[in-house]
């Protein structure tokens, strides 16, 4: 029986990043945390172009690089007939002139054969790596909207002071936008993994994986946020008698951060 392979489509995470933009738009009509998830809907777009542009081989520069390789190789075996060793023979000092400058010809000529012959690889990784980039971008901007939602500030014994942000949210509302900012970093993740599904390069894959950890880090303390929410409504203290059970699959590997949606 032929095994199905799973794998990740573009299109799908394009979808959902854009449902999780309209229901973001219809909960929250004045939050900018919509406009966030519009650009990455924009840069999803640009991801499927990104990683067709990745899988599809330059055989312009492929056909350069090997007629360059082949230029240079028959250079260096013309001067190598242009040697010329007289019939009483050569000293040692000569000779070892000439394996000197031999060496340094080859070594020349191998890494210039390796700058062609990866020149095709590091386009792509750059390519990668510059989109990663804007992908952590977006996760931090993300946790910046997120940083004034204290769960502490719904509780009945909280003070605003002068400089306090403007807090408008009730609680259902305050668990519902730290959800939203949960999903979207989950989908900033999967757009990132897009780029090196296909494409095994090992620098590329730990700077995707380095993205994963840091919205898997964000996510923990959201989840945290979103568990004291609920506690507060409970009337129970957080981790008490009766609080909020979270399945161990949505936690991390310490096994007390949740850093996942809700079943």
């Amino acid at each position: 029986m032929k095994k199905q392979k799973h794998i990740l489509i573009a299109e799908e995470i394009q979808k959902t990043i854009e449902r999780l933009h309209l229901r973001m738009r219809d909960r929250f009509p004045q939050s900018n945390l919509a406009n966030v998830c519009q650009g990455l809907h924009e840069i999803a777009q640009e991801t499927h172009q990104t990683v067709q542009w990745i899988a599809k081989p330059n055989y312009l520069l492929r056909v350069g690089t090997y007629a360059l390789i082949g230029i240079a190789a028959l250079v260096f075996v013309q001067s190598l007939s242009q040697w010329h060793i007289s019939a009483d023979g050569i000293n040692l000092a000569d000779f070892v002139q000439m394996i000197d400058s031999a060496l340094d010809s080859l070594v020349l000529l191998g890494a210039g054969i390796l700058f062609l012959v990866t020149l095709e690889n590091r386009r792509k990784r750059n390519r990668v790596i510059s989109a990663v980039n804007r992908l952590r971008c977006i996760a931090h901007i993300i946790d910046m909207h997120q940083l004034t939602k204290d769960p502490d500030s719904i509780a009945a014994a909280s003070m605003a002071t002068p400089h306090s942000p403007q807090r408008t949210l009730n609680p259902y509302e305050l668990a519902r936008y730290l959800d939203y900012c949960t999903e979207m970093l989950s989908l900033v993740s999967k757009t990132g993994f897009l780029y090196v599904q296909d494409y095994h390069d090992p620098v590329a894959t730990e700077a995707v994986n380095d993205l994963e950890d840091l919205t898997n880090g964000l996510s923990g303390k959201m989840w945290q946020k979103i568990m004291m929410i609920h506690s507060q409504e409970n009337g129970l203290p957080l981790g008490g008698p009766g609080a909020r059970v979270w399945p161990r699959e949505l936690t991390s590997g310490s096994g007390d951060e949740p850093s996942g949606p809700t079943p």
